[in-house]
């Protein structure tokens, strides 16, 4: 069976409210799992160079993305532990498996103590393996997003987590925000299995003008997992409402899943004739937006400890 996960991001504007009729909304249209971050604007590492950022010659060669800014942003959308613990109760309320995702060391302790078993690691920290060890001594499983991540990181994390006998998944995805059709690279997902079974699609797709082409042709293709960012509002109410389906549209995700072969085919070739330009590359270059949005994302939080800002990828012992 399929595995769909709604990814709340931060489309609750940090009203929980609003976070519970998402869990509502999420559940009536069929989804399995409910997905949060935990973010926290005190773990925002400052980073001098994206106060100004840097263009060379007329391209931009780092991202402009002022601290301030986005530590008040951050923290008006934040969700105290007291808030998550009560997200996943409501989640098992309704059925569905909550998950968060994990972006500092210094939260895991945390993290584990609302008692979920399965942890998302974004895939700007696919090779911060100080981080991957830690979740894997904490966690049951482990779904990793790859998009952001070189081969010899994605390879790295597999051999760690093999060693240590954990289950784990590799999610696809394209760090472009929405990313284009063509750009989808779907038969990313036969590199994927050559570590693991279990992988999937995480589709950042413009969600207006391409719906859920890539989602269903990834379902298709033997994904196990497909995650969208999900709202109930208007895309304009929330930052990433321009990549977040409907409840309407996640029903039609689990509704397409549960079609034979032959008439998941017959869809694809009716509805979605960018299927062929959407399987792309199975190894591939990160393009000049991925590296630029590696750049600024990986490393984006950190763990204040002892007054030094360690990053997840450093072999530093926290206390």
């Amino acid at each position: 069976m399929i595995k769909v996960i709604a990814e709340f991001c931060q489309n609750h504007n940090g009203d929980e409210t609003l976070l519970k009729e998402m869990i509502h909304m999420a559940s009536e249209a069929g989804t399995t799992h409910a997905k949060i971050q935990t973010i926290f604007a005190d773990d925002l590492a400052f980073r001098d160079r994206f106060e100004t950022g840097e263009m060379v010659d007329g391209a931009v060669k780092c991202i402009k993305r002022p601290y301030k800014p986005e530590f008040d942003r951050l923290k008006s959308l934040e969700l105290t532990y007291e808030q998550q613990a009560r997200f996943c109760e409501t989640c098992i309320k309704f059925g569905i498996t909550p998950l968060t995702t994990c972006f500092s060391r210094g939260s895991i302790p945390y993290i584990k103590e609302l008692k979920i078993n399965t942890i998302k690691v974004a895939s700007y920290d696919c090779g911060s393996l100080p981080m991957i060890k830690e979740l894997a001594d904490n966690f049951e499983n482990i779904i990793i997003s790859t998009g952001a991540s070189y081969n010899e990181e994605i390879e790295s994390t597999a051999l760690l987590l093999k060693e240590k006998q954990k289950k784990f998944s590799f999610l696809h995805c394209v760090t472009i925000y929405p990313t284009p059709l063509d750009n989808m690279h779907l038969k990313r997902m036969e590199y994927l299995r050559k570590f693991t079974p279990s992988v999937g699609l995480s589709n950042h797709a413009h969600s207006s003008n391409d719906g859920i082409k890539a989602d269903v042709a990834a379902v298709y293709l033997g994904a196990e997992y497909i995650e969208r960012h999900f709202t109930v509002l208007p895309p304009e109410q929330t930052r990433d409402g321009i990549v977040s389906i409907t409840p309407n549209q996640l029903k039609d995700i689990v509704s397409f899943s549960k079609l034979s072969k032959d008439d998941q085919k017959a869809y694809l070739d009716e509805n979605v004739p960018e299927f062929e330009v959407m399987l792309g590359e199975t190894d591939r270059e990160l393009s000049h937006t991925e590296l630029l949005n590696r750049d600024y994302y990986r490393g984006r939080f950190a763990t204040i400890s002892n007054g030094r800002t360690v990053y997840n990828w450093e072999e530093v012992s926290l206390p």
